[in-house]
């Protein structure tokens, strides 16, 4: 049995760092690499795709998203397998359950919406454990294998949602996911495979116990995202290849400036990032620079800004240390060079006030320089 394992698609997340024109491209990527792992499917020979929870970014979705995700779904041409998570649970009021869904959900969409074994063909199943509410009783893959009994010759695909206790943040918390109880069910052959979803970074967990990741990225801390899982199983074989179908980067760098060499440096750092128009960076700057090196700090910035689909610079920045190239280039006298030490004083704060006057330091130095020009 060859598969697809995908989850945590959450179509219709919005990512606030993105100016109009990038998150367009953005929300259409996202679309756009559920058709890609569809290709990737057909061309590999998979029979089917079970998405493990989070399809939706919430039950509140807008239908133009609903839409556009189904259309995607159709364009895939396998059967495509789908568990409420957290972010869209079958609760009272859940996407799933809308007539808005129902009336488009195209014919090779189903819906896990019990623990029932869904026949895929004689002698394969998938079973869900779906989320009904966003505060689950308890380890819901536990109850999912409580009820499943071992099927001999029988081939059986579990799909959850949630955090392993060996990777979660609180282990004791009574929602997570027992490894201990997943690892006795797969032993006892209650189960084949777990496909778990949550966790946007791609994670083995054990051979047949495995996060997908999210097939585009969506924030800065995950570790290989943009990815599918490409399934191969039967009872006494589980292999598992990583497939790439997401298009976008967030990345998250650190720099301490020093000086004009140390700002070429980081110019040819990013002159180096490839595809920056589906890049968002994030650029921790730190260190101490001269006047005279900030401005062309700040140039650097500015075209970058232009090139990247986002660029955000968190924290102040690096301190601004004026030395005498820096005061004999101003060359100013009177309310200017006045004006100038009282920048300089307020510069060397924290906070909004201290970062205005950082930038103005900066701008007096350009005005300036292109005054003597």
């Amino acid at each position: 049995m060859r598969f697809l394992h995908t989850s945590d698609w959450q179509l219709g997340l919005a990512r606030f760092w993105f100016e109009a024109e990038a998150e367009a491209r953005y929300q259409h990527d996202r679309f756009e690499a559920v058709r890609r792992l569809g290709e990737v499917g057909r061309e590999a020979g998979a029979e089917l795709v079970v998405v493990a929870g989070d399809v939706f970014e919430s039950n509140r979705i807008d239908g133009r998203t609903l839409r556009r995700g189904l259309d995607a779904m159709a364009d895939v041409r396998l059967p495509i397998f789908l568990l409420p998570g957290n972010h869209d649970p079958l609760d009272a009021g859940s996407v799933y359950r809308s007539r808005a869904f129902r009336d488009a959900c195209p014919a090779n969409v189903t819906v896990l919406d019990s623990t029932a074994p869904v026949e895929v063909r004689p002698g394969v199943e998938v079973v869900g454990a779906p989320w009904e509410s966003k505060r689950p009783r308890g380890d819901l893959v536990a109850e999912l294998a409580e009820g499943l009994a071992p099927a001999p010759g029988r081939l059986r695909i579990a799909v959850a949602h949630g955090e392993v206790d060996a990777l979660a943040p609180d282990p004791s918390s009574p929602t997570v996911v027992r490894l201990e109880g997943a690892r006795r069910a797969l032993a006892e052959g209650r189960f084949h495979y777990l496909a778990l979803g949550d966790r946007h970074s791609a994670t083995r967990v054990d051979e047949r116990i495995r996060y997908s990741g999210t097939p585009e990225v969506t924030d800065f801390d995950e570790e290989r995202p943009g990815r599918v899982l490409l399934v191969d199983l039967d009872e006494g074989r589980c292999e598992v290849e990583e497939r790439q179908v997401g298009r976008w980067c967030f990345r998250a760098e650190r720099a301490d400036l020093d000086g004009e060499a140390a700002v070429a440096r980081l110019g040819a750092m990013l002159e180096e990032i490839a595809d920056k128009s589906c890049t968002a960076l994030r650029l921790t700057l730190g260190g101490a620079l001269p006047l005279h090196a900030r401005a062309a700090l700040d140039d650097l910035l500015a075209a970058a800004g232009e090139r990247f689909a986002a660029l955000l610079l968190p924290g102040p920045g690096p301190l601004l240390l004026p030395d005498a190239v820096d005061r004999d280039a101003l060359d100013l006298s009177g309310y200017a060079a006045a004006a100038f030490e009282r920048l300089l004083g307020e510069a060397a704060g924290e906070g909004a006030e201290a970062a205005a006057a950082r930038g103005a330091l900066a701008l007096l130095y350009r005005l300036a320089g292109a005054g003597a020009a």
